[in-house]
């Protein structure tokens, strides 16, 4: 289990947002989940640099649909990275399983289909408490860090482009 908050990062590690645009597309479901992943990858995204006109939000209406959602959003739109957000509680079913193992394969998929990063910021809990941990929580947000690894992944991608 976890102990490290989510939300602490080194601003100094973490190049500025400033030129890059961004894509958040957020699970309807478990909206007290996936409002506050929304809200904390949008305010991280703005604190370290990007401008709020940068970044596009759609809402789907559960995790199984953000990676279809974010094929569309890499064809129609010029993002330079998308935070797929979303949140599966175990239940007593395998569901949990089946939209977890599906959403982690499309978004690896994706990423590779459409050489950008595609960052996977679904909260995969045993129970809602540990959601809401995870999620704003005493563990921090998973919305912060999907924001910051999204960021880095630009950044490094035009890293490796200009030294070709």
């Amino acid at each position: 289990m976890s102990t490290k908050n989510l939300s602490e990062f080194d601003k100094t590690t973490i190049p500025s947002a400033k030129d890059m645009k961004f894509g958040i597309i957020a699970a309807e479901w478990n909206p007290e989940i996936t409002d506050s992943l929304k809200d904390g990858a949008k305010n991280t995204l703005i604190n370290l640099g990007a401008k709020e006109k940068n970044i596009i939000i759609k809402r789907v209406p559960g995790t199984f649909e953000l990676s279809l959602a974010g094929q569309w959003m890499a064809e129609y739109t010029g993002v330079d990275a998308i935070i797929l957000l979303g949140c599966v509680i175990q239940g007593e079913t395998r569901h949990f399983d089946f939209i977890c193992q599906s959403v982690t394969k499309g978004t690896t998929e994706l990423g590779m289909k459409y050489n950008k990063p595609f960052i996977f910021g679904v909260v995969t809990a045993q129970n809602q408490q540990q959601a809401i941990d995870r999620s704003g929580g005493k563990l921090g947000n998973k919305g912060d860090e999907a924001a910051v690894a999204a960021i880095k992944m630009v950044a490094l991608k035009e890293e490796i482009k200009k030294k070709k």
